[in-house]
């Protein structure tokens, strides 16, 4: 018998790194929405998910969290709050201009070429 909790623990495993390796690939002074990356990665509409997930990674993490935004180019995450302060900071050091909180998708948002197969 399989143990159905195992496998909801791999089919959650599998939709991290599918999140995580998609994330990875995400240029330096472009960005995604959640639901942008929920769909390149193949979890269809997650947004919500991407978001809790991505809010769990640890604080030493390597992955690119701050290119990540909210619909319409917003940024999610408070205006001084330690991960906020954080986020606009490495954003700008990317050459990406914050303005009332929102960053310019037509011009930083990250397009990645469609494979057509």
């Amino acid at each position: 018998m399989t143990d159905p909790t195992h496998e909801a623990d791999s089919e959650a495993q599998i939709r991290r790194t599918a999140l995580y390796s998609t994330l990875a690939q995400v240029p330096e002074g472009k960005v995604v929405s959640y639901g942008q990356l929920a769909e390149l990665a193949g979890l269809g509409r997650a947004a919500r998910w991407v978001g809790r997930t991505l809010s769990q990674l640890p604080s030493d993490t390597k992955l690119p969290w701050h290119r990540v935004l909210g619909a319409g180019g917003r940024i999610s995450l408070p205006l001084g709050t330690p991960s906020g302060d954080e986020q606009r900071a490495r954003l700008r050091t990317e050459g990406i201009t914050v303005r009332n909180n929102r960053v310019d998708i037509q011009r930083h948002g990250w397009r990645p070429v469609e494979h057509s197969g």
